[in-house]
């Protein structure tokens, strides 16, 4: 989930709640929300990795 904060800065969030906090967990700020996007797909992408 990207969010545009008050400062135009885009932020990452993680799709789950920390169960922990109540809240979703920080994954990057960045300049631009292409920057965002490219960084979300690139989390994606890791997590499909099958690791041996």
């Amino acid at each position: 989930m990207i969010r545009k904060l008050k400062d135009g800065s885009y932020r990452l969030y993680s799709g789950k709640i920390n169960p922990r906090t109540g809240m979703r967990r920080n994954l990057g700020t960045f300049k631009t929300r292409e920057e965002a996007v490219q960084h979300e797909r690139e989390i994606q992408y890791f997590k499909r990795l099958k690791h041996p």
